[in-house]
């Protein structure tokens, strides 16, 4: 009986080792998808990147700044609307 009880306990102290390490790669999962899932999550609430900066340009008439291709362009002068180029054009 003393072989059996040696057979019994050595196998009792394999699957007490096999289950750790079963439980430690169950974590290991775990914490790679969760790691996973914050970064997708991550990446869709970054805004996207600037993919070609753009020249500011300031407004003749009232100072604000704006894209380049968003402004109105007179004789190497730029101004936000159209109104605010007709006013400077106007002589005072």
């Amino acid at each position: 009986m003393r072989h059996t009880t040696k057979l019994t306990h050595a196998k009792f102290r394999r699957e007490t080792a096999l289950k750790i390490i079963l439980f430690v790669l169950a974590l290991a999962l775990v914490y790679w998808i969760l790691k996973s899932y914050r970064r997708g999550v991550e990446r869709r609430d970054a805004p996207p990147s600037a993919k070609g900066s753009e020249d500011m340009v300031r407004c003749e008439r009232c100072g604000v700044h704006l894209p380049r291709s968003e402004s109105v362009t007179t004789q190497g002068r730029f101004f936000c609307t159209p109104e605010h180029q007709r006013e400077h054009q106007v002589p005072r």
